[in-house]
């Protein structure tokens, strides 16, 4: 029992935004840049997936088609849960601008909450785009709406 609450504490203590700022300068910013580049790699993808499923659909005299409305959903949810949920723990974007998902007591993502996580973002921007923005501004960690919900943050690789 008392390995848990060490564990927990000093996961607590290395992401604590008064006591490590440096984990959280930029974040805020880079996770916008890394949005656009997984948005333009999840577009690509959703492209490649339609044209495979129209030529399906030909072969399949039509019958194929009916796959293309899931091709957003499930290219986007994949692409996020495979990679927030994977060893990185972060997209290839967020890799790319230098942050990674973690638990705030400092854990990696494993998949049902690269899921849940992925679910909440995209929800959460169709519904309430600036909303979940503007939660960040008042937030120390700089969490995002669907972050504060499942107890995860955006922090600095390599920091």
């Amino acid at each position: 029992m008392s390995q848990t609450y060490a564990a927990f504490d000093a996961g607590e203590v290395a992401y604590d935004p008064a006591v490590h700022p440096e984990r959280y300068e930029g974040v805020r910013s880079r996770r916008m840049f890394a949005f656009l580049i997984d948005a333009a790699v999840i577009l690509s993808l959703m492209l490649l997936a339609s044209l495979v499923i129209a030529v399906l659909g030909v072969f399949t005299f039509g019958l194929g088609w009916f796959l293309l409305p899931a091709v957003w959903p499930v290219v986007a949810i994949l692409y996020e849960v495979l990679t927030k949920g994977g060893s990185a723990s972060a997209t290839p974007g967020m890799r790319f601008v230098g942050i990674e998902l973690r638990t705030q007591d400092g854990e990696r993502l494993n998949y049902p909450i690269a899921l849940l996580h992925s679910l909440g973002f995209w929800f959460s921007v169709t519904l309430l785009t600036p909303v979940i923005l503007v939660v960040s501004l008042f937030t120390p960690r700089k969490q995002l709406l669907h972050d504060l919900l499942l107890g995860t943050v955006a922090v600095r690789s390599g920091v």
